[in-house]
């Protein structure tokens, strides 16, 4: 592992998802004691996206933005929120020059599978019609995300593809939570890894999906055709439970004739982008040019 990054292992918090209240509880404290991020040159602004029920979102825009991206926070579908996601859609939407419309889509256990699938979905539907409005490009609309976020990214993607839904131009897959069923190598393996282990994931499945059996909507990797979908940029953590599910999916992207760019980061794990780390600021930075290069089709 990274030494750098294994001295900050020590000061994560202990979380606990069998009750999910008190973990988010535990989250946006400890995100309050970080630095409030740079914003200049960035409108911010919160809009509702009418729906059933509203969602929430927070957009970012910079100076002669044309592209945007729909972005999805991560924490297993049962924490997170555009608060918590400041941050790092700060240095998105700085670094990229993109649009960064960040999306409060409503957390399980209280709103199970298909609700943040529905939001996310909702989101890109409003975005495409109100491009305009908006100031972007409607042929130059990505989605994208870290852990869950990323694979609610992914399921947008299909339904997209599916329903004959607005034009998707790129997936940027951040360390992606694809795969309920939990049978990977990495899965196997690595179950007591830095900040996500396989125990917390299988909870974060637990709590997502309900009473609902999985569905590729829900769990991307058990979709049996991934052809016709966006090109995506798919990074992985080494020491990552979720690593070798993410990996396989770029794969199948590959054989299904989608392109890929694949890059797996050694010595790291889960949410390490986000630490004050050397490699951390080379997995924004590269995140933050994938992103612009796919805008850029």
């Amino acid at each position: 592992m990274d030494p750098e990054l294994e001295a900050f292992i020590p000061l994560f918090p202990r979380l606990d998802l069998s009750d999910p209240v008190a973990a988010r509880a535990e989250l946006a404290a400890s995100a309050g004691l970080r630095p409030a991020p740079d914003t200049t040159g960035l409108e911010i602004e919160d809009r509702t996206v009418p729906a059933a029920p509203e969602v929430p979102v927070r957009i970012y825009r910079p100076d002669q933005a044309q592209g945007a991206v729909i972005w999805l926070h991560g924490g297993g579908g049962v924490f997170g929120d555009l608060d918590s996601e400041h941050s790092q859609a700060v240095r998105m939407a700085a670094g990229s020059g993109a649009v960064v419309i960040s999306v409060g889509y409503r957390l399980a256990p209280e709103h199970p599978f298909p609700a943040a699938h529905d939001d996310a979905y909702a989101v890109l539907v409003w975005v495409a019609e109100h491009a305009a409005e908006l100031g972007v490009d409607p042929e130059r609309i990505a989605v994208g995300g870290h852990s869950m976020g990323a694979g609610l990214a992914a399921g947008t993607a299909l339904r997209a593809r599916d329903e004959q839904g607005p034009a998707i131009c790129f997936q940027l897959l951040n360390q992606p939570m694809l795969d309920d069923r939990q049978e990977t190598w990495s899965q196997r393996t690595f179950t007591d890894t830095p900040w996500m282990t396989r125990d917390r994931l299988a909870a974060a499945w637990r709590h997502y999906l309900g009473a609902r059996p999985a569905t590729r909507y829900a769990a991307p990797a058990r979709a049996d055709d991934l052809s016709g979908l966006p090109p995506a940029h798919v990074a992985t953590a080494e020491f990552d439970p979720l690593r070798d599910e993410a990996i396989e999916y770029a794969l199948r992207l590959l054989r299904a004739g989608v392109p890929v760019e694949l890059h797996q980061w050694p010595g790291t794990f889960h949410g390490s982008q986000a630490l004050p780390a050397e490699v951390s600021q080379r997995q924004i930075a590269e995140l933050v040019a994938a992103l612009r290069r796919g805008l850029a089709g």
